[in-house]
């Protein structure tokens, strides 16, 4: 059967529905909704309507690869994007290979090199690295214990924070992994037996919150601080406030972030849903980011074909809530900033 050739531009969204990300899902869907309006009311991409298709990025990796590889090999997406762990992009990148293109723009593990994926996410070195600095700096942080989700992210992620206790003079005095959406109890009372003083924090979504609010409840946040690269209002909000004292987050995009570009997507947000509408995050804003990287590479290139976005990426920017942001091969350098929490929001304290 031939494949099918519409009028618009149709973007896949592999975002989670389910499981410990999933309180994630309708911030990404309902800021989706606001990227494709914008696109159109520029012109579209190559002169086509941008609409998205939502794929749940929460199901298990091997089914969202298979998918999203129907989808593509029968016509109905042009493009791959959305915030989902790395087990889902390491599945669904081989499926996708030579295909479409795949904007990934989630925080992640750093060091994806496969022609045709292109990430605009944060990375350890400007993420963890710096924060970790500032923590030894200004909070006396230096014997840290690493907890984290049993996947490809906080694994990779915690060969580099290695490094950078070498280079910082830090000590890890303990590593522990939980399965995701598993029980907490045991990263808990492993840190509770620990010297540490401070607790890294590598989980997603739900398990974070449960690791808070078990933390909270062993009254361990009155002496130790926690630092989170995947922390967001929606998990402040599950956590409760007074569970989320002495939090420290770095992330490219805090909803109080004070700028006018910020300021003005989260405006548009609300003109657009209401105020009832889900919070606004991290995770939701890099899908946004997703959709304008997109949007510029393929009107750089002139072309949707892979080839000709491959030689383009290098150097393509756009400007938006996170500031101008350039790819340097296929990875984009955006800005870091370190915040503490406070209440069901964050004080922005510095940028990294």
């Amino acid at each position: 059967m031939a494949a099918v050739v519409h009028a618009d531009w149709r973007v896949a969204m592999v975002i989670p529905l389910q499981g410990p990300a999933g309180l994630f899902g309708p911030s990404c869907e309902a800021i989706a909704e606001l990227a494709a309006r914008e696109l159109n009311a520029e012109g579209g991409i190559l002169g086509r309507e941008v609409s998205f298709e939502v794929v749940d990025g929460g199901a298990d990796p091997a089914a969202v690869a298979a998918e999203l590889s129907s989808l593509v090999g029968s016509g109905r997406v042009d493009a791959v994007t959305g915030w989902h762990i790395s087990s889902v992009r390491n599945a669904v990148a081989p499926a996708l290979a030579g295909r479409v293109p795949y904007l990934y723009p989630s925080l992640y593990e750093g060091g994806e090199r496969r022609p045709g994926v292109y990430c605009c996410g944060e990375t350890p070195r400007s993420q963890l690295a710096p924060a970790l600095e500032w923590l030894r700096d200004n909070a006396g942080a230096r014997r840290w214990f690493v907890v984290g989700d049993d996947y490809v992210w906080p694994h990779t992620s915690l060969v580099a924070v290695r490094e950078y206790a070498r280079e910082l003079d830090l000590r890890i005095v303990g590593e522990s992994f939980a399965r995701l959406g598993g029980d907490m109890t045991g990263l808990i009372r492993q840190v509770e037996r620990s010297d540490c003083d401070g607790v890294l924090m590598l989980l997603v979504g739900q398990d974070a919150v449960e690791f808070n609010r078990r933390f909270a409840r062993r009254g361990l946040h009155e002496r130790l601080l926690r630092f989170s690269p995947l922390m967001e209002e929606n998990m402040l909000l599950a956590s409760g406030v007074g569970a989320t004292r002495n939090l420290f987050v770095a992330a490219s995009y805090f909803r109080s972030l004070v700028n006018a570009d910020a300021m003005d997507l989260l405006g548009r947000y609300v003109g657009l849903h209401g105020a009832g509408a889900p919070a606004l995050n991290n995770a939701a804003e890099s899908c946004y980011e997703g959709f304008r990287a997109l949007a510029s590479l393929v009107r750089r290139a002139g072309t949707a074909r892979l080839p000709e976005l491959n030689a383009a990426i290098d150097g393509v920017a756009y400007h938006g809530p996170r500031g101008t942001v350039e790819f340097r091969g296929a990875q984009a350098a955006p800005a870091v900033h370190l915040a503490v929490a406070d209440g069901f929001d964050f004080d922005v304290i510095t940028r990294l």
